[in-house]
C-alpha cells in the first residue's frame, strides 16, 4: 500500500471539502504491520506538496525517513495511535462550524442519527494546550477516550480517527455537519431532542456488524 499517495490525496481532499484552509491541518496513516507511521510535513501547500515531501516516523516520533521536518502535531497523532489500537488513521482539520463550538468550550452531542453511528460518543471539547506540544497531545487522547471517534481542540479544530483515512473523513465529514445541525436548531430558538441510549447502542451496533451497505 502507497501511504504516501493516500496522504497527497488526503491532503486535497480535506482542502477542497472546506474542512481546512491555506496550510493547516495535519494528516497521519499508521502502518501497524510494519510499525512506521506516515504524517504530512509542516506548513506545506496541499496543492503541490508530493509523495517526497510525505515524513516516516516511528511510534516514539523519531523521524526515520523524509527531508522534510514533520508537522508540529506529531505528538499529538502518536499518542492517538499508541492509545487506541483501533484507530490507524488521523484527520486534524479546521472545519468552521466545528471549531466555533471548540472555541466556546462546548462538547458537541450526538443530536441526529448520522452522529450517532458515525462519532461513537460524545464529541468532547479538550482542556486548551499550546499547539505542537506534548499538553496538547495528552488532552486530546483524553478528550477521545476509548469510544469517541473524534474531539474538538480548543479554538483550533478537530481531530478525527478511524481504521483508515475513508472512515476518517466521515467522521469529520458527520461532525461538521453535526455541529451545524446543532447550529441551526439554536439559531431557531429551539433544542434537539436527545437520543436515547438504547437506541444510540443499536444504531452502533447495527453499523458494527454489517448492517448498512453492501
Amino acid at each position: 500500500m502507497n501511504y504516501r499517495k493516500i496522504l497527497v490525496d488526503a491532503g486535497l481532499r480535506m482542502y477542497n471539502s472546506n474542512l481546512t484552509i491555506e496550510t493547516w491541518g495535519n494528516i497521519s496513516v499508521y502502518d501497524r504491520e510494519k510499525n512506521v507511521i506516515y504524517i504530512t510535513p509542516s506548513g506545506m501547500n496541499y496543492s503541490t506538496v508530493s509523495e517526497d515531501d510525505m515524513v516516516v516516523l516511528d511510534t516514539a516520533a523519531k523521524q526515520i525517513e523524509g527531508h522534510r521536518k514533520p508537522s508540529i502535531e506529531t505528538p499529538m497523532h502518536v499518542a492517538v495511535f499508541n492509545a487506541r489500537s483501533d484507530v490507524n488513521a488521523v484527520i486534524h482539520a479546521h472545519p468552521v462550524y466545528s471549531t466555533a463550538f471548540s472555541s466556546m468550550g462546548e462538547d458537541i452531542p450526538l443530536v441526529h442519527d448520522e452522529a450517532a453511528q458515525a462519532l461513537g460518543d460524545v464529541v468532547r471539547t479538550a482542556e486548551y494546550a499550546l499547539p505542537g506540544t506534548v499538553d496538547i497531545a495528552n488532552n486530546c487522547v483524553k478528550a477521545l477516550g476509548s469510544k469517541a471517534n473524534a474531539c474538538l481542540l480548543p479554538s483550533h479544530g478537530s481531530i478525527c480517527v478511524g481504521p483508515d483515512i475513508e472512515s476518517c473523513f466521515r467522521v469529520a465529514t458527520v461532525l461538521e455537519m453535526t455541529a451545524q445541525i446543532l447550529y441551526l436548531i439554536r439559531s431557531m430558538g429551539g433544542n434537539y431532542i436527545p437520543i436515547s441510549e438504547k437506541n444510540i447502542a443499536a444504531m452502533q451496533e447495527f453499523i458494527r456488524t454489517g448492517g448498512y451497505g453492501q
